[in-house]
């Protein structure tokens, strides 16, 4: 996972509330256990309109996307945050997020930002013509026009997205612990590990 930290560019400016799992990323894409090329699915109902923002050139390519209340609601497939990633899309803000998303999200090295919902609204407008700046060490979100908001993330999801950490890397990152408890495992008990290597 790629390490998260500063995050700036132009924004979708969506802001649509309730916006569920199947809108971000219709059934029928589900099909693969693939992460690659799921972003062509992304919003497709909303795509169906020629003039939608997901396909105007001002916003190709935009790292961030500011939504409604209640974000990422529905069903749990973590195909939705493929999906956004897939687009590449480094961070959603919103006034709050469905709790199952937001952990998806995380897990896939996507940064969801909470806040008011007239912070979400300026950012909707600014988003129309300028960029935004994430900074997620100092967990503010700032405009051009000095704007400038505060945010709150747990800790330890602040701490994985800075070091770019999934699941696999935090184990990965105590390797010499286990490998050591490991060992003393099988000196003490080693009718536990009978058959089993063991690295010394």
């Amino acid at each position: 996972m790629e390490p998260v930290n500063q995050i700036e560019g132009r924004a979708y400016p969506f802001g649509l509330k309730n916006v569920d799992t199947d809108v971000i990323i219709p059934a029928r894409w589900l099909k693969t256990i693939s992460r690659e090329g799921l972003g062509k699915g992304a919003f497709e109902a909303i795509r169906q309109d020629p003039d939608n923002l997901f396909d105007s050139p001002e916003y190709a390519g935009s790292p961030i996307l500011v939504a409604g209340d209640n974000f990422g609601c529905g069903s749990s497939r973590e195909h939705a945050a493929w999906a956004l990633g897939d687009m590449g899309i480094k961070a959603v803000i919103a006034p709050s997020f469905s709790d199952i998303f937001s952990g998806n999200a995380f897990k896939n090295g996507i940064l969801t930002v909470v806040l008011p919902q007239e912070a979400v609204d300026r950012l909707v407008e600014v988003a129309k013509t300028d960029t935004i700046h994430i900074d997620l060490e100092n967990q503010t979100v700032t405009t051009p026009f000095q704007d400038r908001f505060t945010f709150e993330i747990d800790p330890f999801r602040k701490h994985c997205l800075l070091n770019g950490l999934d699941e696999v890397g935090l184990t990965l990152a105590r390797d010499a612990a286990i490998s050591s408890y490991e060992a003393k495992l099988a000196g003490e008990r080693g009718f536990l590990t009978h058959g089993t290597a063991v690295a010394a």
